[in-house]
């Protein structure tokens, strides 16, 4: 029996099978014969038979996947994925079935990106069947592409190779990851973003280099591989959570995580791989569009991001069908399962009841009941758990006051819109964060910070509040461009600022950067960059009236709350001690996202009667989760405080156990390991200082809302975003030397 029944995925696009499949598979066996791959054992044990390698029928896949690549491209790409196959079984055979052995296998690993430089040839010679393969295919690809595609593809490679020690770790510790740090993590071990690269050669055309990391072809990446895994954790959910004692499937993760049974887990995570390619198609007909006018792409940049989008549709339907029909995955009977209610079956009915299908789950986006009312719900103090004391800084009272005053000598009281007074800047009382976050500051340290997040907030206010209406989208990103432009790393702005909000930018900007090397001025100017286009992004669902997708949701939520910025600020406290690589590590990203997103969670919690009730807005995790598992707020925000609290705990894990592993791994100094200690303990007092703010200042409470509300109704997303002041021990680098 099988654990659970396939559901009805959703599959807009026909599958298409490349003429060329019967020469990829001769070659293809060819191929994984002379690189040792078939019948030679692996410390004793035989990997594959020709059996294994005919049943699982990666040529299959291939051509599925690669419906209209040559002959030559369909047997280059069918050897790829052998390869990576093979060393996904060589590596649970290896180590996976004997998670002990965790210095064997990053020793394997380590030794994997010596076979793929990005510029040079390959002098080491390969000691095991993986490293003969990468070799091989290495040599027959790279020298046809430039050096950006390079890095981009050694880079999800090693990706690739690198997170399956994270999965190995959670083996070996027993531990189940939640559902962000899941979808995270998967998207890099799964290989979907690299087999986008390969996308990319099959076309012979590549993303032109200075849009291939921009948010729009991003998000195609991460749709794309999100939804690609998420089917594969269907598939192979008994092959690997009932046979091989594999901790890292979505069907598991959510089945422990909502406390619900296989079947129903199954289906929720059928819901989030159709709501990843709804937001693929969006992003694809909304945003990428903008993408290449703003950048000027040329007809044949254009022709390589419409080949690229349809590589990746192709890819998708046609890894379905692999699925559906390899001997590798649970799929009996799914070939002639019958249709939802019978219905037609001809040529295209399957896209056609994929669309009804999932007709509702799309709806739901864009039809929930503005200013709807929110029911008693319970304290967010006593659903959030906070491990962390709280200490705050003697100066708080007077950087209150400090930044009461400069916000009305920039003219925030007095924008022509009235969307802040004095009174609302008391009530908010932003130094209180500031006081709790970085408790050892010195007065001035304390006074920028509070104007930072003044400024921030405000920012996040007057966006709404200014360019509301769908009309004003263009006039929203001519005012962002004028940000950007206050933001000169060398020399004055080129421009003169001209109101309120850029008045109080340009002076925030010149305190902080004045001491800074130009080097530091470009890194916080890219932080703020990605700030003010979050806001952007947040005006569009606004205009749309559009929930956000959930993952979409985490992911952008991070930018709108200035992490980027508090991070940069953070990163430059540490006296430039840290190398950019170590910051780039899975170990400091899992440390960093998991204290934001509890913060960004916890802020959720505390402003759902505000943001829902009294400002009809859809950027809140409590609507987004009510939203893509349609259920009631009082459910939703349940799982939300559940959410928050796994991040906290996942935190504290990773600082635990991690961080010091990342110490030996890069063999740190002694002054490196206190930097990097330094900065976690920092994001201790910065989640313990932003849930004390939130608990004690007047922004949402009853009483508050009414009294800040009356009167009126506005459509604008207000809550606590912006920067937060994350290593707010930097501001002394930026008061005193830099």
């Amino acid at each position: 029996m099988q654990p659970f029944q396939l559901p009805e995925f959703y599959m807009p696009h026909p599958a298409r099978l490349n003429a060329n499949l019967e020469r990829a598979r001769t070659h293809s066996k060819g191929w994984a014969h002379r690189m040792d791959f078939i019948d030679v054992p692996q410390h004793g044990t035989v990997i594959w038979t020709d059996d294994d390698l005919d049943s699982h029928d990666y040529a299959l896949l291939c051509a599925y996947t690669h419906p209209d690549a040559t002959a030559d491209d369909l047997d280059l790409v069918t050897d790829w994925y052998v390869w990576v196959f093979y060393f996904d079984d060589h590596f649970v055979e290896l180590y996976k079935r004997n998670p002990d052995d965790i210095q064997g296998a990053k020793a394997y690993l380590d030794r994997l990106p010596l076979f793929m430089p990005v510029d040079g040839v390959i002098t080491e010679e390969p000691t095991n069947p993986v490293e003969k393969g990468l070799k091989d295919l290495w040599e027959r690809t790279v020298p046809a592409h430039s050096m950006d595609w390079r890095r981009r593809f050694a880079d999800n490679t090693k990706h690739l190779l690198d997170e399956s020690m994270w999965e190995l770790l959670n083996i070996s510790e027993g531990r189940l990851s939640n559902p962000l740090e899941y979808i995270e993590m998967r998207r890099k071990v799964g290989g979907a973003p690299w087999s986008a690269n390969l996308v990319e050669h099959v076309t012979g055309l590549e993303v032109p280099a200075r849009i291939a990391l921009s948010r729009p072809l991003g998000v195609l990446r991460d749709t794309f591989s999100d939804a690609v895994h998420l089917r594969n954790d269907l598939f192979s959910y008994e092959r690997e959570v009932l046979d091989e004692g594999e901790l890292s499937n979505g069907v598991l993760v959510l089945e422990k995580f909502l406390d619900i049974p296989t079947q129903e887990a199954a289906e929720a995570v059928n819901d989030l791989l159709t709501s990843r390619l709804h937001q693929f198609e969006h992003t694809a007909v909304t945003e990428v569009p903008p993408l290449l006018d703003e950048h000027g792409i040329d007809p044949l940049g254009r022709l390589a991001v419409g080949a690229y989008v349809k590589g990746l549709q192709d890819w998708q339907s046609g890894g379905h069908e692999w699925h559906m029909r390899s001997s590798r995955y649970m799929n009996k009977g799914a070939l002639h399962a019958n249709p939802v209610l019978g219905g037609p079956t001809g040529l295209g009915t399957q896209a056609l009841r994929s669309l009804v299908a999932t007709a509702p789950q799309r709806l739901r986006s864009y039809t929930r009941v503005p200013f709807t009312a929110v029911p008693p719900l319970p304290a967010p103090k006593s659903v959030l758990e906070m491990p962390y004391p709280l200490t705050v800084s003697p100066h708080w009272h007077d950087a209150k006051e400090a930044s009461v005053r400069w916000s009305a000598e920039m003219g925030l009281f007095d924008d022509g819109f009235g969307i802040w007074t004095e009174e609302k800047v008391r009530d908010y009382d932003f130094a209180l964060c500031s006081a709790g976050i970085d408790p050892d500051a010195t007065a001035a340290e304390l006074e920028i910070s509070a104007m930072w997040l003044t400024w921030g907030t405000y920012g996040d206010d007057y966006y709404p509040r200014v360019y509301g209406k769908a009309s004003d989208m263009g006039a929203a990103r001519v005012a962002t461009g004028r940000l950007k432009q206050l933001l000169a790393v060398e020399g004055p702005a080129p421009i003169a600022p001209v109101n309120p909000m850029e008045r109080s930018l340009a002076d925030l900007w010149a305190r902080t950067t004045a001491p800074m090397p130009p080097v530091n001025r470009e890194k916080l100017r890219a932080a703020l960059v990605v700030m003010l286009d979050s806001w952007v992004w947040e005006l569009k669902n606004q205009h749309e009236h559009r929930v956000p997708d959930p993952v979409d949701y985490v992911e952008m939520r991070r930018q709108t709350f200035g992490s980027d910025l508090t991070m940069s600020l953070a990163r430059f406290g540490h006296g430039g001690l840290i190398p950019d690589e170590i910051y780039r590590t899975r170990a400091i990203r899992n440390i960093e996202n998991s204290a934001i997103d509890y913060a960004t969670m916890l802020n959720d919690l505390y402003s759902v009667r505000k943001e829902v009730q009294y400002e009809s807005e859809v950027h809140n995790m409590v609507v987004v989760a009510s939203t893509f598992l349609d259920i009631d707020l009082e459910r939703a925000y349940a799982i939300t405080a559940d959410l928050a609290n796994q991040r906290l705990r996942q935190f504290q894990h990773s600082v635990d156990h991690e961080l010091p592993a990342l110490f030996e791994e890069f063999d740190l100094e002694a002054d490196q390991r206190a930097a990097l200690t330094r900065h976690a303990d920092e994001l201790k007092d910065w989640v313990a200082g932003i849930l004390h703010w939130h608990e004690e200042v007047d922004r949402y409470r009853e009483s508050a809302l009414q009294r800040h509300f009356a009167g009126h109704q506005t459509l604008a997303p207000q809550a606590f975003r912006g920067p937060t002041g994350l290593g707010t021990a930097s501001t002394r680098i930026l008061v005193n030397n830099g």
